[in-house]
C-alpha cells in the first residue's frame, strides 16, 4: 500500500503539469468575418480583344498540325499496302461472257484472273448461276483492297481452289504430294470422329424430348440411318457404316475393314469442282457422311444422282444435321450471342456455296 501511495505521488505532478500546457480547440474564441465594401462604380470593363497576330499564328499551327497528321496518315496507309488509288476499285462495271466456250467473268474490260497464277478465270458454261454469283461479289466490292480478303471473296476463293485441283493433276508433281491426295488424307479423317455417327446416350427419366416424345440419342439415330441408307444404296453400295460413338463410350470406335479403303477410292475419283465442293462442305460441318450426300444430291458431274428439287438433300437439311446436337442443347438453354447465330449462319453460307459450285445445267438434262 505504501509502495502504491509513493508511485502515485511521483505521477501527480507530471499529470498537474500537462494539463496545464493543455489548450482545446472549441474554446478558441470566436471572430467575426471582416467582409470588405464594394467601392467600384460605373460599368464592367470591356471584353479583352486579341491581338490579330497571336489569332493568325494560332490558326496557322493548328493548320499545320492537320497536315501532318494527314501527312503521318498516308504513311501508315502507304505501308498497309492502301496507296492513293488502290482504296477505290479500279472498275465500275462487272459482267459475265462467254469466251471461246468458257464462261468468264469480266471488270470492264478486264477478265477476272487467279490471284496467284494470274491465269484467267475460266467457268463451264454449264454452271451460269456461278458465274453470275462471282460476278455480283465483285460488284459489291467497294475497293481495290477488298479484293485481297479471302472471306469478302468466298466463292472466287472457292473456284480458284477448284482450278488448282484441276492443273495440279495434270502437273508432274509426285502423287503423293498432289493437291488431291493431301485434301482426301484429309477429309476422310472426319469418318473417325463423323458428326452424324457420335450419337447420345439413351435418355434418361429428366432428360429434354421433343413434341413427338423422342430424345436427342432417337433423333441423332433417325438423320444418320436416313443419310447412310442413301450412301449405301446410290454411293456405296453394300457398305456398312456403324456409329463411332454410341451410349456412354468415349473412345471413337473404326469402321469395319474395307470401308475405309471404299470411301477414299471415291473421294480420290471426284473431279476437281467436286473435290473442292466436298472439302468446303466436310470443313463446314465436320461431317464426311453428309458432306458426301450433299455433293452426291447436287453435282452435275459422274457421281450426281439425279432427283427432284423437292426430295433433295438441301443446305438446311444438311446444316440441321450437322448440328443436331446443337440446337438441341440451344433450344434448351438458349444461345450465346454472337457465337451460336453467327456459327449458324456461316455454315449456311459455307454449303450454299457448295451448291453454286458443283451444281449446273448438264444434271437438270439427265
Amino acid at each position: 500500500m505504501q509502495a502504491a501511495t509513493r508511485i502515485t505521488m511521483r505521477i501527480a505532478p507530471r499529470v498537474a503539469n500537462r494539463s496545464c500546457a493543455l489548450r482545446y480547440l472549441h474554446a478558441s474564441p470566436a471572430a467575426a468575418a471582416n467582409v470588405a465594401s464594394i467601392v467600384g462604380t460605373g460599368p464592367p470593363p470591356e471584353a479583352p480583344v486579341p491581338d490579330r497576330a497571336v489569332l493568325h499564328e494560332r490558326v496557322a499551327r493548328r493548320r499545320k498540325q492537320a497536315e501532318m497528321l494527314k501527312t503521318a496518315k498516308d504513311i501508315r496507309s502507304a505501308k498497309d499496302g492502301s496507296k492513293t488509288g488502290f482504296s477505290q476499285r479500279f472498275w465500275k462495271d462487272v459482267s459475265v461472257k462467254e469466251v471461246d466456250g468458257v464462261l468468264q467473268v469480266f471488270l470492264d474490260a478486264r477478265p477476272l484472273r487467279h490471284p496467284s497464277t494470274k491465269e484467267i478465270v475460266r467457268i463451264p458454261t454449264s454452271k451460269p448461276t456461278l458465274a453470275t454469283a462471282i460476278a455480283l461479289e465483285w460488284d459489291l466490292l467497294t475497293s481495290s483492297q477488298q479484293a485481297t480478303k479471302e472471306h469478302l471473296i468466298p466463292l472466287t476463293s472457292l473456284v480458284c481452289r477448284a482450278i488448282d485441283i484441276a492443273k495440279d493433276d495434270t502437273s508432274s508433281v509426285a502423287e503423293a504430294d498432289k493437291i488431291r491426295t493431301l485434301v482426301t488424307t484429309q477429309v476422310l479423317r472426319y469418318l473417325d470422329t463423323d458428326s452424324l455417327l457420335c450419337w447420345a446416350p439413351p435418355a434418361g427419366k429428366f432428360d429434354l424430348r421433343n413434341d413427338a416424345g423422342e430424345s436427342l440419342r432417337d433423333v441423332q439415330k433417325q438423320v444418320a440411318e436416313e443419310t447412310i441408307a442413301f450412301l449405301t444404296t446410290h454411293t456405296w453400295p453394300g457398305v456398312k457404316i456403324v456409329p463411332v460413338l454410341d451410349g456412354d463410350s468415349i473412345m471413337p470406335r473404326a469402321q469395319e475393314a474395307g470401308v475405309r479403303e471404299i470411301v477414299q477410292g471415291w473421294i480420290m475419283g471426284l473431279d476437281a469442282w467436286e473435290l473442292a465442293g466436298l472439302e468446303r462442305a466436310v470443313l463446314a460441318g465436320k461431317s464426311l457422311l453428309a458432306a458426301a450426300r450433299f455433293v452426291v444430291d447436287w453435282s452435275e458431274g459422274p457421281v450426281g444422282v439425279p432427283a427432284p428439287k423437292s426430295a433433295r438433300f438441301g443446305v438446311e437439311e444438311a446444316a440441321l444435321a450437322t448440328s443436331l446436337e446443337v440446337d438441341w442443347q440451344t433450344s434448351q438453354w438458349g444461345e450465346v450471342d454472337d457465337t451460336h447465330d453467327v456459327h449458324k449462319e456461316d455454315v449456311r453460307r459455307q454449303l450454299g456455296s457448295v451448291v453454286l459450285l458443283v451444281s449446273g445445267d448438264a444434271k437438270q438434262e439427265k
